[in-house]
């Protein structure tokens, strides 16, 4: 299962393109997965014969499980088949009297899958060729375990090999040690020698209710109680009336739920608002519509006010930043998030480099994401990176709105619909107050009041009105 984004940890498998036995040629599309709202065709790394499937569409795994084995040397199915067992835990160890062979090459993914020390153990016992074995108990415990598995067990003193793992080949996964933690195994362990006994009440907590704190005698960092309350969301449930109908989630919107359970959960929200003037841009999008339609391009609203957005950020290193543990993080590159509505569900591909485009660039970079958006046609690179988001529920009439933070970054900008209205001027020659008609819209800043402050708030919104109300010719 290859890794398809920073932020993605697993992925399933929703086709399999190729069968046992097919013959793949290197590049080859061989399966689909679905990963964080795209579908992505999966090409083979080399040239050979499906040996072995390991993983049954419907399936969801950790990034860097096995999903089959190919042979490459055109060896068959059974043999691949024997040999890819080779990687449980569990397998017997080759009898005493048979060595084992020196060069195995369908033996070569189990070392990547973290099964392999395992296999090196058992042999060794049965006194065949020692091979590398890992020097220290934490290696050894990294073959069951991802990094976050093991740091979530040594913030509740929990042993890894104490824990049932349900992944490939019994790894412990994020999951499992969660489950674990909240059925009462880490409190039935034996506590440090330092740590007061641990009360009947906090060992037993109720089932499926996830204790409001860590289980700790003194205060709580407000750091630690950050990374206790990020991790799995459970939503409630409720009595289904007669009248009522139920339909599961689809995988978008158990994503999207999901999601916004933990950017709510962590960052706290604040938001801001402003008044903007598009009267100047109207007439630019009337003067220049002829010619950009020539090109094959369409210059919407958004455009102009990502533009502005993109030239920005790099003003105000907060608003395209992150909070990550007790650092901050300032992004190098200026990626815009843009939401789009697949009605029904949401997604956000991503502008990435937006800074160095045109406006017309932008336009058409918003077109062309936006299409194959709703035709699910995204690479998942495409909804990767976001430093800055801009949401505009203004094209469905909405007058103003409170975004919600996307997860790893710092700000988000929502656009209202842009209305004619009746507003006070002021003659710039004769300074007398007069009354016009002139298009306005409301902007909200979303922004994680960790790292932005109202005041950096206020200054972004007041430059991006000065901006857009004097937008330049040449952008």
């Amino acid at each position: 299962m290859p890794q398809m984004g920073e932020s993605i940890a697993e992925g399933t498998v929703s086709k399999w393109l190729k069968s046992l036995g097919d013959t793949v040629e290197r590049d080859e599309p061989i399966l689909e997965i679905s990963t964080d709202k795209v579908d992505a065709e999966i090409p083979a790394p080399t040239a050979g014969t499906i040996v072995a499937v390991e993983v049954q569409e419907g399936e969801t795994v950790e990034v860097g499980t096995i999903v089959a084995y190919i042979d490459d040397e055109g060896g068959a199915p059974d043999q691949a088949a024997a040999s890819s067992s080779a990687e449980e835990p569990e397998a017997a160890a080759p009898p005493a009297s048979e060595p084992e062979p020196a060069d195995e090459p369908a033996a070569a993914p189990a070392a990547s899958g973290g099964t392999a020390s395992g296999e090196a153990d058992a042999g060794s016992e049965a006194g065949s060729e020692p091979r590398a074995e890992p020097g220290s108990e934490e290696e050894r415990l990294r073959t069951r375990s991802t990094p976050v598995v093991r740091k979530i067990a040594e913030e509740h003193g929990v042993r890894i090999e104490d824990v049932p793992g349900t992944g490939h080949a019994g790894r412990v996964t994020k999951q499992d040690i969660l489950d674990f933690i909240e059925s009462g195994g880490a409190d039935a362990k034996p506590a440090p020698a330092e740590a007061p006994e641990p009360s009947a009440e906090k060992a037993a907590p109720a089932p499926g209710v996830r204790p409001s704190t860590p289980a700790t005698s003194g205060p709580v960092d407000a750091s630690e109680l950050a990374k206790w309350f990020y991790g799995k969301v459970e939503h409630p449930e409720f009595p289904v009336r007669s009248a009522d109908s139920v339909e599961p989630m689809d995988k978008i919107r158990r994503l999207t739920a999901e999601h916004m359970v933990l950017a709510k959960r962590v960052a706290p929200h604040v938001h801001s608002f402003i008044e903007i003037d598009f009267t100047a841009i109207d007439h630019i999008r009337a003067q220049h519509k002829a010619r950009w339609a020539e090109q094959g391009a369409r210059v919407s609203y958004t455009a102009f006010v990502a533009w502005a957005v993109s030239r920005l950020v790099r003003e105000f290193p907060a608003i395209n930043g992150t909070v990550s543990g007790n650092n901050i993080i300032h992004r190098g590159n200026v990626n815009l998030g843009m939401a789009v509505d697949l009605d029904p569900g949401l997604i956000v591909p991503v502008i990435h480099d937006a800074d160095g485009l045109s406006l017309v660039g932008i336009g058409r970079k918003i077109i062309d994401l936006a299409e194959r958006a709703r035709s699910r046609q995204l690479q998942p690179q495409e909804i990767q990176g976001a430093t800055f988001s801009i949401t505009n529920p203004g094209v469905l009439g909405t007058v103003v709105g409170m975004p919600v933070i996307p997860k790893g970054t710092s700000a988000i900008l929502g656009t209202g619909a842009i209305e004619k209205r009746v507003v006070a001027l002021t003659d710039p020659e004769t300074g007398n107050d007069t009354i016009g008609i002139r298009k306005r819209s409301f902007f909200s800043m979303g922004y994680d009041h960790r790292l932005v402050d109202g005041a950096d708030a206020a200054r972004f919104l007041a430059r991006l009105k000065e901006l857009l109300e004097d937008f330049p010719e040449d952008a």
